[in-house]
């Protein structure tokens, strides 16, 4: 990498949700210090960075992204001495820090809300969406929540409505005043004051709504879990005012040098608004992708498509790239049959190294983690228990991760943890793949390295990309070098004919031969 090539230019990123990375204290959830302790594992991956899902102030109806305080550390994962020190030792290990900032909503719990909702005059009082009721009473507009329901709640101080995206103790903060946005400007720059690296901006197309509060269309006809399914979500969201606001966050990241900085767009189709909050070198620097996120199943032609998406040119953004998060289900356990796991993991972790953009690995995905069945009545995801049992369940993602097999909660904690640990997560427990060296784990540390090591992959170009049945081919291109690519995502052998010296391989693919996910990568 040149002197000249930011820091997070296809950089690998480690995402770690603090509530189940490892307790520290002995309360069943994991906090900052528990981080700050196991750090030493995700830097033996050779990953660049680490991302921390939110650990603010919060009443955690949605698990720490309903803040309450943007500017302080919640008790239950500890203080802001120990996310001063976190950030210290992810340092002197040569990681970078990434936290969430969450510039949708905020807790109803919030002081800025608790003086919006007590009159219609004074400081506060236009730094949430308000509304009066349609003249039968009903709410303002046909908008419905992600949760559940519409989205508006009725509060009779101020004898309005107010909106929100997601649960009733979401509030939306109004970003189209100039006043909120400087307030959110102010929380980003107390946290890089503290030394963090960059920002994954959570769920920003939401940020700003259609002040007209014109209802939404039908959708067409297809899955409908929820009734925020039944919309064209064209006015609740989608602002095109959202990325002057987002200069106004790159500008300020700018001042502070080398930081990063990610947009999560979600929707049914997310692409024009990824390119419009990345565009140029005035916005943010990536887009993070769904494509693989909610796939049924993970196939060539997916991967083609994704990949089409985001082609190498000028002005066009960076992708970021996860094949599993803490919102979408384990993907092992989306696309592959129990047995075929462990081989479908390999060469899944493959094709993460090698493209184009950012990779983002979920904690415990460089050990082949599953998801866990949890039965209703231990339910925490406030969406899983509103739509059961349609919608799946994010609780099952965010179990504890699997430190040793043979200690009590998998050495996670000294306590009944906040969730149940996978009852096959401890044959897949780091200490039993530390000491294995064909496990998974060694197998992702050895292809992050090649990452690293091969510009290729790290910043090449993305070329020839065919999907053709079960075999998915591309090449990889930095400068004169070219490396090539193959992935088998089936059952049969597939006869391919690369020649050039193999850099990697899994599953015992050769420069003829990919069996059962096999997969190779040539250089020349």
């Amino acid at each position: 990498m040149s002197e000249t090539t930011p820091w997070w230019k296809g950089a690998v990123i480690y995402q770690i949700y603090p509530r189940s990375f490892q307790d520290s204290n002995g309360d069943g959830v994991g906090d900052l210090p528990g981080i700050t302790r196991r750090l030493g594992h995700v830097a033996s991956l050779g990953v660049d960075a680490i991302w921390l899902s939110p650990f603010f102030t919060s009443p955690m109806k949605d698990f720490g992204y309903d803040i309450a305080d943007y500017c302080d550390v919640d008790p239950i994962f500890g203080t802001l001495a120990d996310f001063d020190a976190l950030v210290a030792r992810a340092h002197s290990l040569g990681l970078k820090v990434i936290i969430d900032q969450v510039y949708a909503h905020s807790s109803d719990q919030h002081a800025w809300f608790r003086a919006s909702r007590e009159g219609r005059h004074g400081d506060f009082a236009d730094w949430y969406v308000w509304a009066d009721p349609k003249p039968d009473g009903s709410p303002p507009s046909n908008w419905q929540s992600v949760f559940g329901g519409p989205a508006w709640t009725w509060d009779a101080r101020r004898r309005q409505y107010y909106l929100h995206n997601f649960l009733r103790e979401q509030p939306q903060l109004n970003v189209h005043n100039p006043a909120v946005q400087d307030a959110l400007l102010a929380a980003a720059k107390f946290w890089l004051d503290r030394g963090v690296d960059g920002f994954r901006v959570d769920a920003i197309n939401f940020a700003m709504h259609d002040p007209l509060l014109r209802d939404n269309p039908p959708a067409p006809p297809g899955p409908r879990t929820r009734p925020f399914d039944y919309q064209l979500r064209l006015h609740n969201q989608s602002h095109p005012d959202i990325p002057k606001f987002l200069a106004r966050l790159r500008a300020l990241l700018d001042s502070y040098g080398a930081t990063y900085t990610v947009a999560e767009v979600g929707g049914a189709d997310p692409i024009p608004e990824m390119r419009a909050f990345t565009a140029g070198e005035t916005h943010l620097n990536s887009a993070y992708s769904f494509a693989f996120l909610y796939a049924e199943r993970l196939t060539p032609q997916v991967v083609a498509g994704a990949l089409a998406d985001w082609p190498d040119e000028p002005g066009l953004g960076w992708p970021g790239w996860a094949l599993t998060n803490h919102d979408s289900p384990r993907g092992l356990s989306r696309w592959a049959a129990p047995a075929d796991r462990q081989a479908f993991a390999r060469m899944a972790m493959l094709l993460l190294m090698s493209l184009r953009g950012n990779p983002f690995l979920y904690y415990g995905e460089e050990l082949g983690l599953t998801q866990v069945e949890i039965p209703f009545e231990e339910l925490q995801d406030p969406e899983a228990i509103a739509n059961w049992p349609l919608t799946l369940s994010r609780d099952g993602a965010r179990t504890p991760m699997a430190w040793e097999a043979g200690a009590p909660n998998l050495g996670f904690s000294s306590a009944t943890p906040w969730l149940r640990t996978g009852a096959d997560h401890a044959a897949m427990a780091v200490d039993l793949q530390e000491a294995d060296p064909q496990s998974l784990l060694h197998l992702t540390r050895r292809l992050v390295a090649l990452r690293k090591a091969e510009p290729a992959l790290r910043l090449g170009r993305l070329e020839r990309i065919e999907a053709e049945g079960d075999l998915l081919s591309f090449e990889r291109w930095h400068e004169n070098r070219r490396i090539r690519l193959a992935f088998n995502f089936g059952m049969k052998p597939v006869t391919i004919a690369l020649e050039g010296q193999v850099i990697a391989e899994v599953n015992g693919a050769t420069g003829t031969s990919l069996p059962a996910f096999g997969a190779i990568a040539v250089e020349g």
